[in-house]
């Protein structure tokens, strides 16, 4: 891992967390969240409690990157807790399922906020419909489906391969300026439609009819929960380019702590603000919440202006994650010769080009083969899994390195990584068994949890039947 130079500061690292995190996620989901839970306090609730677990998660994870300060993040984490079979498993679902779907996926809405200003082409309902891949016990999967979009969101995929592959200094240059603008634009956003007085308090308490009760308002919950992961992940974004980061024992975990609290405040604001023009019922079935908002505010130049905003903001969390997955392919190369390819890195310009590469290629199969939920949803379920793997792993170092020495330990051991393990078991039942509800009762063409699933086992053939050859 020495191939990278440490030339990441700390101001940078806070950009790769904030613009790591705020990307599409609060300018898509908190629609479809609105949709499931019919009632705006318990939408602000979903944000900071997710917050509030992801934090929680990100500490944990903290004391263990600042011991292995090494570039691959969760992966080196792993063959330190669980061994290399389980570190390969991980890295095969973050090559194949979470780190290269979440890519796909904040590339995918900047394509569809430009529908906002033109109209992308795309076929027909009958055409898109008649091109369909069935998966047995899983659903379908319409490969022509919003064609034009995703044409355009492999562009930018390639674009941003391209910028990480010549420099890892232009991509933190790049960032930087991203994230500044994004967080200057965030604010506006807030402040001016909270300080309008174009809209009604009236609105953060009433809820809808449809309001989901009983054992429904725990799944609609759950459901919410995971769209507010999403909108969250790209936390540990800097852990996967912990080898590049100065002072890493210490600018790992500040660094998460800011962001991530950062993070939190505005993604209640920019909710507040929302609903706050937009009546729960309205707010629900707003294809571009934020440029409705600013529609309301300040009138059509105001919505195009705020979904020029949301362009910027994706633009800026795809860089991030395009600069950061690939270190996790890389790492993955060292112990596994099917990828020893990827684990070579581009001498003259000392990246990981062609770990880059492979993921470039993998990520826009994805975004040919599937559509925005299905990549979120299958995402998020994997990912978590690892996450809260991860967070058990803390308690299990904890004994096996009990004296190696800890720059940093987690705050709150051992209470908060057992909240967040205990609280990451229950949002994944809850999640499988409302998948398969949904695609039971025809309401999900997709068991979008289960592929993921699935698609991470196969990962376990290939480690063994990859190890044997070697």
């Amino acid at each position: 891992m020495s191939e990278f130079k440490r030339s990441l500061s700390l101001n940078t690292t806070i950009a790769l967390v904030i613009g790591g995190i705020i990307g599409s996620g609060i300018f898509m989901k908190p629609a479809l969240m609105a949709s499931q839970l019919g009632s705006p306090i318990l939408l602000i609730s979903v944000w900071i409690v997710a917050g509030i677990i992801t934090l929680f998660g990100a500490l944990s994870n903290a004391e263990v990157a600042s011991m292995f300060p090494e570039t691959g993040g969760q992966y080196v984490f792993f063959k330190k807790m669980y061994g290399e079979a389980f570190a390969f498993l991980y890295g095969w679902a973050a090559f194949a399922v979470f780190n290269t779907a979440g890519n796909a996926s904040i590339a995918y809405v900047f394509s569809q906020y430009t529908n906002y200003f033109i109209e992308l082409p795309h076929f027909s309902a009958s055409i898109e419909k008649s091109c369909v891949f069935h998966i047995p016990f899983i659903g379908n999967i319409f490969l022509l489906e919003n064609f034009g979009v995703k044409m355009l969101t492999v562009f930018l995929i390639v674009i941003l391969t391209t910028i990480n592959y010549l420099s890892v200094n232009y991509s933190g240059a790049l960032q930087r300026v991203l994230t500044s603008m994004k967080a200057i634009a965030i604010l506006l956003l807030i402040s001016g439609i909270l300080f309008s007085g174009k809209g009604s308090l009236h609105n953060v308490i009433s809820s809808t009819t449809s309001m989901p009760h009983g054992w429904a308002l725990i799944g609609a919950y759950m459901a919410a929960i995971a769209g507010a992961f999403w909108a969250y992940d790209g936390w540990n974004n800097i852990t996967f380019v912990a080898g590049e980061i100065k002072d890493p024992q210490k600018n790992i975990p500040k660094s998460l702590f800011v962001g991530l609290t950062f993070c939190i405040i505005i993604y209640v604001l920019v909710n507040l603000a929302y609903i706050y023009v937009l009546p729960i019922d309205k707010m629900a079935t707003s294809p571009f919440v934020a440029s409705d908002a600013a529609t309301v505010t300040w009138g059509l130049i105001g919505g195009g202006i705020i979904a020029a905003m949301v362009m910027l903001s994706t633009l800026g969390s795809a860089n991030s994650n395009v600069l950061a997955t690939a270190r996790v392919t890389y790492a993955m190369s060292e112990e596994n010769r099917w990828f020893a390819w990827a684990g070579k890195p581009q001498k003259k310009f000392h990246t990981p080009g062609n770990a880059l590469i492979l993921n470039g290629i993998w990520t826009i199969l994805l975004i040919l083969s599937g559509s925005f939920d299905m990549l979120t949803d299958m995402l998020i379920f994997v990912s978590w899994f690892f996450y809260g793997m991860s967070g058990l792993g803390v308690f299990l170092l904890r004994k096996k390195m009990s004296t190696t020495t800890r720059s940093y330990k987690v705050w709150g051991y051992p209470i908060v990584p057992l909240l967040f393990v205990c609280f990451v078991l229950f949002f994944l039942c809850v999640t499988l068994y409302t998948d398969i509800s949904n695609y039971q009762n025809g309401s999900a063409p997709i068991i979008n949890s289960l592929l993921g699933a699935i698609i991470t086992c196969i990962g376990i053939p290939i480690y063994y039947l990859s190890k044997k050859k070697a």
